[in-house]
């Protein structure tokens, strides 16, 4: 076993691979950027390092810096952790001559299914089923075009390098293709330096089922499947270990066919065998297609490890040290069910763009285990993935396990940043899922009632403004002598105005008009009761108040000053940046008249972008960011003026 391991990652990767390193009494190095200085992962490693400026090619990225940290801190062995570095076979060859271990797979087992085109190639050699589709070299984009008139329409275009759905597109018809081809050209560019694309058969009813596999360079095993069917613009959002509905023929032919891929390329380490599913007709052994391999670990490997009862990074860490694969293949077994939700910063409404802000509440329930790289009063920047957590719950049954997580996500308590948790909720609960039913289209299908926003009653805004009126919880704070026992507390709610009546009885009674009902309040012990019931969990800041009303949700409101009357008049000249991010490209110039529809500019935030459109017609009047620019959420970046007559 080794003595000291440097973690090339960040986040709650990090304090993964971290947690086992410990337990092992291995040593490990934390290396961080700027922007990291002060995080989770840093505090708990045994040495840090300073790598360089937040942008992750500074830093993350920069293998020079890195190998220089293992170096300095005499780390016998580099964990990629999964992103950044991870599938990139020069790091991997350039860590082996460095002296040092990879605690991986070799570069060119990650150089064979780095590239989709090439790995669909290997494997159809190592008769492992493959979707039908072009994965040719011929990138002229008139043939593609006629190579997906010849698979047939809908058709997907993807990135022929990385993963995580960037550089795909989905095409309903012949109109759409030249389109969307330059679309995931670009964005596979930016993310990957590589613009190479594939064409597949888009399959109607798919669902995405992985095999985790285990290699030690001569023989591997499959640790079993997981779905993650449930996936937003090819992300994936709730995953579970097994797959519902799953046959065991169906089992056993994908998991032969997973260490197939595996045995193909002498793969040491954790890996991914990824397959879309046909379940148009059920789960059935000959409707099952590889799409990728991914030489690392995965984020979702935790519901693996709940059914296994194994721990996969100290797999890696022995196999990479020299020892045999710890089991054989009969040797493994599955233990119940496990779901794991991914808790991002983001804002669903808004097309579940990347969020920031500074976590001023984060509290977890127990009963589930809880993978995070985040503090309360740690900020989640820019910068970097916008993940705040990973919920796995695990049970004997698959409701169960549902039934534990449903209960830890109502318990979840965030503020500081808005958050995908009422979604994963929403999601959760929702009766397809819950019947054992998903697939990749199942989130758009029903996106509306998803990420429909749960109004919050009137006890809720009451406890909102008695937070908003008493900030030092006292009940006359705010009222003053000779006045009369009323006042007037604003609130904003989803972005409108809120107007609610406070007036007292008493020193520990109150009345609170809500836009028509009346709430009674009362104070017992130091705490309000609303109605004669216990009070939800509240949060008072000094611009937002926000109540953690468990099952209903988390409702956060606004406290506008009252002093500030300046009015904030955009109207709908000014294009504002929807989240914070990197502006990629700027496609107008001053002057220049454009059509409602007409693409203005380009965002990207974690390598995603959103292209921004004009509201209406008109003429450019300023171009108020540059190419190359970050910007924060809300930022002008162009404005119009109405176009000469």
């Amino acid at each position: 076993m080794f003595r000291r391991i440097l973690i090339a990652n960040r986040g709650e990767i990090a304090c993964r691979i971290i947690d086992t390193a410990r337990r092992l009494g291995v040593e490990t190095v934390a290396v961080f950027s700027d922007a990291d200085a002060g995080a989770r992962h840093v505090a708990m490693a045994d040495h840090t390092v300073r790598i360089g400026p937040p942008p992750a090619s500074d830093s993350y990225l920069n293998a020079a810096a890195i190998l220089d940290a293992a170096r300095t801190t005499g780390a016998e062995a580099i964990h990629p952790g999964y992103g950044f570095l991870s599938e990139n076979p020069d790091f991997a060859e350039a860590v082996a001559q460095a002296g040092l271990t990879f605690i991986g797979p070799s570069a060119s087992a990650i150089r064979a299914m780095g590239l989709k085109d090439a790995a669909k190639a290997l494997m159809e050699r190592a008769g492992v089923p493959v979707v039908p589709g072009y994965h040719g070299a011929d990138q002229d984009a008139q043939h593609l075009a006629r190579e997906a008139a010849r698979i047939g329409y809908p058709v997907l275009i993807k990135a022929v390098a990385g993963g995580g759905g960037k550089g795909m597109r989905r095409v309903e018809d012949p109109s759409q293709f030249a389109d969307a081809l330059t679309s995931a050209r670009r964005e596979a560019r930016n993310a990957f330096g590589n613009d190479a694309v594939l064409i597949e058969n888009y399959v109607a009813t798919p669902r995405h089922i992985e095999v985790q596999v285990f290699g030690d360079g001569t023989r591997a095993v499959h640790l079993f499947e997981r779905d993650c069917s449930l996936q937003r613009r090819h992300q994936k959002v709730v995953e579970e270990a097994p797959a519902p509905g799953m046959p065991d023929a169906m089992r056993q032919a994908m998991g032969q066919a997973a260490v197939r891929a595996a045995e193909a390329i002498g793969y040491s380490g954790a890996g991914t065998v990824e397959f879309i599913v046909d379940a148009s007709d059920g789960l059935r052994p000959d409707r099952f297609w590889f799409m990728e391999m991914n030489t690392r670990l995965q984020v979702e490997h935790p519901v693996t490890e709940a059914i296994t009862g194994l721990d996969l990074v100290e797999w890696q860490l022995r196999v990479a040290s020299g020892e045999p694969l710890p089991l054989r293949q009969e040797d493994l077994r599955i233990q119940g069910h496990a779901v794991e939700a991914r808790l991002y910063a983001e804002d669903v409404p808004a097309g579940f763009l990347p969020a920031t802000g500074r976590l001023s509440r984060r509290r977890f329930s127990d009963g589930v285990r809880v993978e995070t790289g985040v503090r309360e009063g740690d900020a989640i920047t820019p910068w970097y993935d916008p993940m705040i957590a990973k919920l796995v719950a695990h049970g004997p049954t698959r409701e169960l396990a549902l039934d534990r997580l449903a209960q830890a996500l109502a318990r979840t308590q965030v503020a500081g940043c808005t958050t995908n948790l009422a979604f994963l909720s929403a999601l959760v609960a929702h009766e397809g899922f819950r019947a054992g039913h998903p697939d990749t289209g199942l989130i758009e299908r029903d996106l509306h009632r998803l990420t429909e926003a749960a109004t919050p009653p009137p006890e809720v805004v009451a406890l909102a403004a008695l937070a908003a009126a008493n900030p030092s919880a006292h009940p006359l704070a705010g009222f003053h002598l000779w006045q009369p026992l009323s006042r007037r507390i604003d609130l904003v709610w989803d972005g409108r105005p809120l107007v609610v009546t406070l007036a007292l009885d008493g020193p520990d009674r109150a009345r609170v008009a809500v836009e028509g009902p009346t709430i009674r309040a009362s104070r017992c012990g130091g705490s309000w009761r609303i109605d004669g019931a216990p009070a939800h969990d509240v949060l008072p800041e000094s611009d937002r108040i926000t109540v953690f009303a468990s099952p209903l949700g988390t409702f956060a409101f606004g406290v506008p000053d009252p002093l500030d009357r300046e009015a904030a008049d955009t109207g709908t000249d000014a294009t504002l940046s929807p989240m914070p991010g990197l502006v990629r490209a700027v496609l107008v110039t001053p002057g220049q008249a454009v059509l409602r529809g007409a693409t203005l500019a380009i965002v990207e935030a974690m390598k995603m972008e959103h292209v921004l459109t004009a509201p209406r017609d008109g003429r450019v009047a300023e171009v108020l960011a540059a190419e190359g620019q970050q910007v924060e959420a809300g930022t002008p970046l162009i404005r119009l003026e109405p176009s000469d007559g």
